[in-house]
């Protein structure tokens, strides 16, 4: 392999969010499916007894926050992926603004409850002045959370920028049953174990009858909501996105397997 091809093979994506929005957590997701570890661990959790990767430091696993960027990498399909999981705290935030110049895109984690927060304006502001490409990844839809069209108006206003969703959640709180990625046409049904990896089941057709089978009534529900995304919001434009110009958003981060293809194909 010659020096360019190998430049040209590697991605590297900087984590930012807002304090406790779920950053790390998203980082150990992205780790557990590209093999780099075989268990998830947690930042703060009574359950799973193995901590955050990324939280190296003694601090970090004390405080349950992260107080310095690590840097780790693995290798998928033919990808060499490199993901930075940046402090979210503004205490630490001039090491995040200096890892922010290294990346080829900043993933955005929000909070579905609480939608955008302060220190993450702060960090888009840094990407845009930078024309650095942005992916919102909105987490914890698997609890009470905003109308996910309240949350695209939300991240379009707070950070000044076009959105386009590219999966749609099937409901929220007790009542979340999984996610349809509109990017690759599949549905993943939500399982209440943060360590699973699961299979996506293929839909081409959202029509398809068989939808019910999986999700029941709400099979009409998601075709109608998703029927309004195609009326509201453009199609999702490449170039668009790698001038910084247009966020592609994921909703819930449990499904870090249906959106990591996608956002390497991104590039």
């Amino acid at each position: 392999m010659t020096f360019l091809e190998e430049i040209q093979r590697r991605r590297t994506f900087g984590i930012v969010s807002h304090p406790d929005a779920g950053k790390t957590t998203l980082t150990e997701k992205l780790l557990l499916f590209g093999g780099a570890i075989r268990v998830a661990g947690a930042v703060k959790s009574n359950k799973i007894k193995k901590g955050a990767t990324s939280d190296f430091m003694e601090i970090e696993r004390q405080r349950g926050i992260s107080v310095a960027t690590s840097v780790m990498g693995f290798e998928y399909d033919s990808y060499k992926v490199n993901i930075l999981d940046t402090p979210g705290h503004q205490d630490f935030q001039e090491d995040t603004f200096r890892t922010l110049t290294a990346v080829d895109s900043v993933i955005i984690v929000i909070d579905a409850a609480k939608g955008v927060e302060p220190q993450t304006e702060k960090l888009m502001n840094v990407c845009r002045m930078r024309k650095t490409p942005v992916i919102v990844f909105v987490n914890k839809m698997d609890r009470p959370a905003q109308d996910p069209f309240s949350l695209m108006d939300d991240v379009e206003r707070q950070l000044q920028i076009k959105v386009r969703p590219l999966s749609w959640p099937i409901n929220n709180g007790p009542d979340f049953k999984g996610v349809y990625n509109i990017f690759n046409k599949s549905l993943k049904l939500f399982v209440a174990d943060i360590q699973a990896i699961e299979e996506r089941i293929r839909f081409e057709d959202i029509n398809d009858p068989a939808l019910e089978d999986y999700i029941g009534a709400d099979a009409q529900i998601l075709r109608d909501e998703l029927e309004l995304t195609e009326g509201v919001y453009h199609e999702f434009d490449r170039e668009a996105y790698l001038a910084g110009d247009l966020a592609p958003v994921f909703l819930e981060v449990h499904f870090i397997i249906l959106a990591f293809r996608s956002c390497l194909m991104l590039f």
